[in-house]
């Protein structure tokens, strides 16, 4: 794969887009007609906190907190259907559910909401994918993430904010990080490697550098009688010259 398969498309914008638009209108209905939905949110270990795997993430506790997850997702999403358009929508979906089962596993017996988890996730998959890429436009994908959002890490280690859920940001690390080693990408273009450039190229044995010392200089070295019999035979046999013998009519007969 080179850089022509990095291509914008409208996804690029519309994913995004469309899916933290889909949160602002819950969160509109949810005050405007005043819905709990906290209830649909993940309660650990028991059978009906279940349905928070696959709804908690779309449900919020204030305009902050929806605010606060809304920019990562623009930013993230984008980059993800960009950079990885195959792996998007598989990187969303099962990242909402793993992460999500492992909230359910580990967490307090108290409701998590939010879409923090999945910010974790593409955080996560972002970062650890493009280190393994070794390709140079990733791996700056990678430390740009980094850069952007490296100071969340704190927040999945406990008693950093009581406030909120880091089990459901530990489980979005989590399973970040295993959904990039088991997406597989294509091979990225490498930089070319010349064969002087390979560790086990010997100039000695290569018949234009050993004309050439160690600083560079050229090496006025005898020919072998062996080359020379090979390259006259080479071009005896590959070159010859056809001559044509033309009468040229004389005066008197013009």
């Amino acid at each position: 794969m080179n850089d022509n398969h990095f291509k914008f498309s409208n996804a690029v914008i519309g994913l995004p887009v469309f899916f933290v638009l889909f949160l602002w209108i819950i969160y509109w209905v949810q005050i405007r007609f005043d819905f709990d939905f906290y209830q649909n949110g993940i309660y650990p270990r028991d059978f009906s906190g279940l349905q928070g795997v696959l709804f908690s993430p779309f449900i919020h506790e204030n305009l902050d907190h929806l605010y606060n997850n809304s920019i990562p997702l623009l930013v993230l999403l984008a980059a993800m259907q960009f950079f990885y358009p195959k792996q998007t929508f598989a990187v969303i979906a099962f990242g909402i559910l793993f992460s999500g089962l492992i909230t359910w596993i580990i967490g307090r017996e108290n409701y998590h909401i939010g879409a923090s988890g999945l910010i974790y996730v593409l955080v996560s998959f972002i970062f650890f994918k493009g280190i393994q890429t070794r390709y140079y436009r990733l791996v700056a994908l990678s430390l740009s993430v980094i850069l952007l959002y490296g100071g969340m890490i704190w927040y999945v280690f406990p008693d950093v904010d009581k406030t909120i859920s880091w089990e459901g940001h530990l489980a979005g690390f989590i399973t970040g990080f295993g959904m990039s080693l088991f997406y597989k990408t294509p091979e990225y273009a490498k930089p070319i490697v010349y064969e002087w450039q390979k560790p086990d190229f010997n100039p000695d044995q290569d018949a234009f550098m050993k004309h050439f010392d160690e600083s560079g200089n050229f090496v006025n070295t005898e020919v072998e009688e062996e080359e020379l019999e090979v390259l006259s035979s080479y071009y005896n046999s590959n070159f010859s010259v056809n001559y044509t013998v033309t009468k040229r009519e004389s005066d008197d007969e013009i």
